[in-house]
């Protein structure tokens, strides 16, 4: 416990005086040096943490949470409908895909294409989102959605005709030639991904099965999810419900990516923490000075029987005291500014003329920033914790003095 006395002399030390002015703006230095290292920590990870649920928003609104493709035999019905999966899934749906080309006129581009049925493809989240330009639910045989993206590319509108060539091929009297069916232009989405856009369209499930010669019992479960964050619980249960067939999830098709964040997020939490670090020995500093100009304080104290454990109570708490309160500032710096950072963002790409976080990069238009309370808290703690430990030397250092010595020259 401190006691009254303690906090009495911890405060007297605290308050400036004229013949401590270079102590003063070491102190102040710890202060903006702590808050500013725990605001840009809060900032930067708000930041990360933002990019990474918004890119999983942005992966599951195109991708299913979880594929079950089938090695020989077709998926049985009856695993569909298994109460464990009816619980956990949204809506259960049978794709197929293939690679083609896209030709339109003197231009040819290579396609992924998946097929659904007009029905399924209208409960899609990319049909179903404020972008998507066109009719929803007529997927219909000789129709085709590509993306806004491509469509620009292609200069192609809705109502165009192209012809999609296929890898699979038809016999003639010439030899083996590739399929090609020429569809229409029913509908245009935009998935926020551009990499997704320029490579991926959309076919009705009957006309791809003909165009590949591909069979019914190839055909994939996709399966969308009530709660596609918590993937990997829902996997195993797929898994057991599937157990014949192979089963992977939008977090597995992306497991580099999301590997490399994790990796660039924890590595940016050490190098930033460093900041905290340098910032915090500067309260070594001041107290170290601050006990040198207390000298001739501490020995009278010593002398009317202050106790060794209360000098380092008291040094000890000033350099609390300095981290704790540069903490807090750097809290409300780090978290207002971690709510306004679009803001800022386009304030600075306005004033420079620069283009800051761009789209075509970082796949997002805005700056995402995601407030983590556990981030902020772990953030916290390592500050207060660094500033405790910095303070420990100090503190005893200034409990060793002897007053005799002190107030000789006195």
């Amino acid at each position: 416990m401190i006691s009254h006395l303690e906090k009495e002399i911890t405060f007297r030390f605290l308050r400036a005086r004229k013949n401590d002015g270079f102590l003063n703006i070491i102190s102040i230095f710890s202060f903006i040096g702590i808050g500013l290292g725990v605001a840009v920590l809060i900032v930067v990870m708000s930041v990360m943490n933002g990019f990474r649920a918004e890119l999983i928003n942005k992966i599951i609104g195109f991708n299913a949470h979880i594929t079950v493709k089938p090695y020989e035999e077709r998926i049985s019905n009856k695993k569909l409908d298994d109460q464990n999966l009816k619980t956990i899934s949204q809506s259960l749906i049978f794709s197929n895909s293939g690679e083609g080309i896209i030709i339109k006129k003197d231009i040819t581009k290579g396609i992924f294409l998946r097929g659904y049925t007009a029905k399924d493809f209208s409960k899609l989240n990319i049909v179903n989102n404020e972008n998507f330009i066109g009719s929803r639910d007529k997927l219909l045989n000789d129709y085709i959605s590509i993306s806004k993206e491509l469509s620009f590319s292609l200069d192609l509108e809705i109502g165009d005709e192209i012809t999609v060539m296929s890898s699979s091929g038809v016999q003639t009297i010439i030899g083996n030639l590739p399929k090609q069916k020429k569809l229409t232009v029913v509908s245009l989405f935009d998935s926020g991904m551009i990499d997704f856009d320029n490579n991926v369209a959309f076919i009705n499930l009957f006309t791809l099965e003909e165009l590949f010669n591909l069979k019914q019992e190839n055909r994939n479960l996709e399966i969308y999810l009530n709660n596609p964050q918590n993937i990997e619980h829902q996997k195993n249960i797929i898994q057991k419900i599937f157990n014949n067939e192979f089963i992977y999830t939008w977090s597995d098709m992306n497991k580099s990516l999301f590997s490399a964040l994790k990796v660039e997020r924890n590595v940016m939490f050490i190098i930033l923490t460093l900041i905290i670090i340098v910032a915090a020995f500067n309260i070594i500093s001041g107290l170290t000075i601050l006990v040198k100009n207390k000298t001739k304080e501490i020995a009278i104290l010593k002398s009317i029987g202050v106790l060794n454990k209360s000098i380092i109570k008291i040094f000890f708490l000033i350099g609390v005291l300095i981290g704790t309160t540069a903490t807090i500032f750097g809290i409300i710096l780090g978290v207002t500014f971690s709510m306004y950072v679009e803001n800022f963002r386009q304030f600075l790409s306005n004033i420079f003329n620069i283009t800051l976080f761009p789209e075509e990069i970082y796949f997002l238009s805005s700056m995402p920033s995601e407030i983590n309370p556990i981030s902020i808290l772990i953030i916290s703690l390592c500050s207060v914790l660094i500033s405790v430990l910095v303070s420990i030397f100090p503190a005893f250092k200034a409990a060793k003095l002897d007053p005799v010595k002190s107030l000789k020259y006195e």
